[in-house]
């Protein structure tokens, strides 16, 4: 199963804060555990909201928004794509990592949708342009 693993923001990551060289260094050691481990597929820390844009859809019409964004305990500062087991894999590993930030911080861990998930509502069609797609990306990943 696909999880994604969100590290939530923290006053000081929407400030720009960058980490500690230590910091840096346990969390790239810890990427090199998933790595080894085939669990790591992605991973990525994101800028601050301030550097951000949010697109609202209502209806046909799209308003942009720039950040930053309020509610900091609601943004995500990083991610990980995770291949596991299950969701209990995926909380062991966080367990096991370093806290991310430089203050308390929290991690949240979602499953990903699978195409299994949506079998009934795929038609023939549907399903082999998603293979299709799915192909094509594997060189990107």
């Amino acid at each position: 199963m696909k999880v994604m693993v969100l590290v939530k923001a923290t006053k000081e990551s929407e400030s720009g804060v960058l980490p500690t060289p230590e910091l840096l260094g346990a969390m790239t050691r810890f990427n090199e555990e998933l790595i080894r481990a085939g669990v790591m597929l992605a991973g990525e820390g994101l800028k601050p909201s301030s550097a951000g844009r949010r697109v609202h859809f209502a209806g046909e019409r799209r308003t942009v928004t720039d950040g930053p964004f309020a509610e900091t305990k609601e943004l995500v500062a990083g991610f990980w794509l995770w291949q596991v087991r299950s969701v209990e894999e995926a909380v062991e590993w966080v367990k096991r990592c370093p806290n991310p930030m430089l203050s308390d911080s929290d991690i949240e861990i979602r499953p990903l949708y699978g195409p299994e998930d949506f079998a009934e509502l795929m038609t023939p069609e549907l399903q082999a342009l998603g293979e299709d797609q799915r192909r094509r990306l594997e060189p990107n990943a």
